[in-house]
C-alpha cells in the first residue's frame, strides 16, 4: 500500500472528483458516511455527541457526521471555531443542511466564548477542526480549544488526522504546539506518514484506516518512496513448490551464532530457519554447544568452531546460499577478528544481527566492505551505534535511508511498524507484529527466517519484505493464542506455519 504526502492526497481527491466522476460535496458525504458506519458500531445511542468543527473541509465532514448521528438518535451538538464567512464551499453547504435539522444545536465559538463543559462519562467528542489541512502549528483560539478537549477526558475521536498534528513532518520542531490527543483516529486512505512513528502515538490513539473510494488509478500511477506492507503485497512474492522439488532446490543456510551462555540464540535461529523453508540449515557454533544444538534441533547440521566458547574463525563458505551472523556471538577480540575476515572475504550478501551489528558500530571503517545487498537488522540502539544519534524518529528515518543508499544495504530497523530501507532510498513500513514480541530471542527468530528465505534464492528486497511481514504475522498469531504478556520467542517460530498458510490462502 502506498503512503502519499498530503499534497498528493489532495490531488487524488481532485482526480477522483473529475474522473469517477463525483461531485466534491458527494465525496465529502461518502467520507462522512464511512466514519458514521464505524461510529454506530462503536458508540452507543445514549451518548451525547459533541462535534468540534473548523471552517474547512474537515469541518464539513464533522457537520455531516453530526447530522447522521442525530438522525440515528444521539443527542448531538456542533461547536464551530471561526466565522461563517470563512467556510469553504462544501463546509458552507453542509452547515446549511445542518440548520435544516432542528434536533442539532450549533454554536459558534469566538475568542471570548465560554467553552462547553464535557463529561467524561456521557460525552463523545468528535474532532473535525483541521484534519490534514494543517499548514502551521495551532495557535490562538484553536490552540485553546484543543487544550480544552485534551483536558476533558471525554472519549475523543479525530476525523482523518488529530487536529494540530502535521501529516508529513515531525512535531519535535514544535514542542509547545497543541495537538488533539485522540483515543481513536478515523483516517482516510491512503495512510499518512505521521501515523507510523512512535512519537505520534500519543495523538493518534487507535488508528482505523477508512476507504472512501479515492481513485486507485491515481494512486497506482503516483510515485512514492513510502509503502505500508499489506498481505496482498506479500502473496505475489512467495514462490510455489514444484512436485519434484528436493531439499537442494531450497538452499543451504549458514547461521553463525552462539557463545558460552548464549546457545539459546543459536537454537532459536536454527528452528526458525528450518520452519521458514530452508532446504538445509547449518549452524556454526563453539564446540561446547554441540550437544545443545544436536539435541534441541536435530534437523540442523552443526559446524564446530575451533574455539570451545566463542566464534573465532570462518571455515569454507562455498556450500552455502546464505550466511547470517550475530545472535549470541558476543564481542570477544577473536570474534571481532573473525567477523572482519568474513566481511572482507565473502562475496555474497550477509545478514547481520545483534552482536555482529554492535561490532560493526564499533568499527565503522569495516562497513564499506560489507557486500552490496547485505541485510542489517538493528533495534534502535544498535542502529544508533551504526549511524549516530538523531533528534526524533523522522530524522532517524532519513538517516536510515541515507545509510542504505550510501552502503548499498538493506536496513530492517525493528520496532512497531518495523521500517525497511533499501539502497534506492525507499522505505517499507511493516503492518504486522505486536508488543508481545518485545521479548528476548525475537530478533534471533527473524534472523533465522531471513537466512532461510535468502537461501531459497529470494532477492534481498523480497527476503526483507517477506521475512519481516511473516515474522510479525506469526507473532500476531502467537499473541492471539498466548496473550502478549505470556509470549516467548519460540511461540513466534511455532506459528510460522500458520503465518505462511494464511498468506498462501489469500
Amino acid at each position: 500500500m502506498k503512503i502519499l504526502p498530503v499534497y498528493k492526497i489532495r490531488e487524488a481527491d481532485e482526480y477522483t472528483i473529475l474522473h469517477e466522476p463525483i461531485a466534491a460535496i458527494d465525496l465529502m458525504e461518502r467520507a462522512a458516511m464511512a466514519c458514521f458506519s464505524w461510529l454506530i458500531n462503536n458508540i452507543s445511542p445514549d451518548k451525547n455527541i459533541k462535534v468540534f468543527c473548523g471552517t474547512g473541509n474537515n469541518g464539513g465532514d464533522g457537520m455531516v457526521i453530526a447530522r447522521l448521528m442525530a438522525a440515528r438518535g444521539n443527542s448531538t451538538e456542533v461547536y464551530i471555531i471561526g466565522q461563517e464567512a470563512k467556510f469553504t464551499s462544501n463546509c458552507g453547504t453542509n452547515y446549511g443542511r445542518l440548520l435544516q435539522n432542528p434536533s442539532v444545536q450549533s454554536h459558534f465559538i469566538a475568542e471570548n466564548s465560554a467553552l462547553p463543559v464535557l463529561s467524561k462519562d456521557c460525552d463523545v467528542v468528535i474532532d473535525a477542526l483541521i484534519g490534514s489541512g494543517l499548514s502551521e502549528p495551532a495557535k490562538g483560539l484553536l490552540s485553546k480549544v484543543i487544550d480544552h478537549l485534551n483536558g476533558s477526558q471525554s472519549l475523543t475521536i479525530s476525523i482523518d488526522v488529530p487536529s494540530g498534528l502535521f501529516s508529513d513532518e515531525t512535531m519535535a520542531d514544535h514542542p509547545k504546539s497543541s495537538v488533539v490527543h485522540a483515543d481513536h483516529t478515523l483516517t482516510f486512505a491512503p495512510l499518512k506518514l505521521a501515523f507510523l512513528f512512535p512519537e505520534n502515538d500519543l495523538y493518534v490513539g487507535n488508528r482505523h484506516l477508512i476507504d472512501i473510494g479515492i481513485s486507485q488509478e491515481f494512486i497506482d500511477q503516483t510515485e512514492t518512496r513510502n509503502y505500508y506492507l499489506q498481505p496482498e503485497d506479500i502473496r505475489p512474492l512467495l514462490k510455489s513448490r514444484n512436485l519434484y522439488s528436493h531439499k537442494g532446490h531450497f538452499g543451504h543456510a549458514l547461521l553463525i551464532c552462539g557463545s558460552t551462555g548464549k546457545m539459546g540464540a543459536a537454537v532459536l535461529s536454527a528452528r526458525s530457519s528450518l520452519r521458514a523453508g530452508a532446504g538445509l540449515v547449518s549452524v556454526h557454533i563453539p564446540r561446547e554447544g554441540n550437544v545443545i544444538l544436536q539435541t534441541a534441533v536435530p534437523e540442523a547440521m552443526v559446524d564446530l568452531d575451533e574455539s570451545e566458547s566463542i566464534f573465532s574463525c570462518v571455515g569454507d563458505l562455498t556450500p552455502y546460499n546464505s550466511i547470517a551472523i550475530g545472535p549470541g556471538i558476543g564481542r570477544a577480540p577473536e570474534t571481532r577478528r573473525a567477523l572482519k575476515h568474513l566481511v572482507q572475504n565473502t562475496g555474497i550478501p550477509i545478514i547481520f544481527d545483534a552482536d555482529a551489528i554492535t561490532i560493526l558500530g564499533e568499527n565503522k571503517t569495516w562497513i564499506s566492505f560489507i557486500p552490496k545487498g547485505s541485510i542489517l537488522t538493528p533495534h534502535p540502539k544498535e542502529f544508533e551505534r551504526l549511524a549516530g544519534k538523531t533528534n526524533n524518529h523522522f530524522e532517524r528515518n532519513k538517516v536510515q535511508r541515507d545509510f542504505s543508499i550510501k552502503y548499498g544495504v538493506y536496513i530492517i530497523l525493528k520496532g512497531a511498524h518495523t521500517a525497511i530501507t533499501t539502497p534506492d532510498g525507499t522505505c517499507y513500513f511493516n503492518s504486522t507484529g505486536n508488543p508481545g514480541m518485545a521479548t528476548g530471542g525475537s530478533g534471533d527468530v527473524l534472523t533465522g527466517i531471513l537466512a532461510a528465505l535468502k537461501a531459497q534464492r529470494y532477492s534481498s528486497l523480497e527476503t526483507c519484505l517477506i521475512g519481516t511481514y511473516i515474522h510479525g504475522l506469526a507473532g500476531d498469531f502467537a499473541a492471539a493464542e498466548k496473550g502478549q504478556e505470556a509470549m516467548i520467542a519460540g511461540d513466534i517460530t511455532e506459528n510460522l506455519g500458520k503465518a505462511f498458510l494464511s498468506i498462501h490462502d489469500l
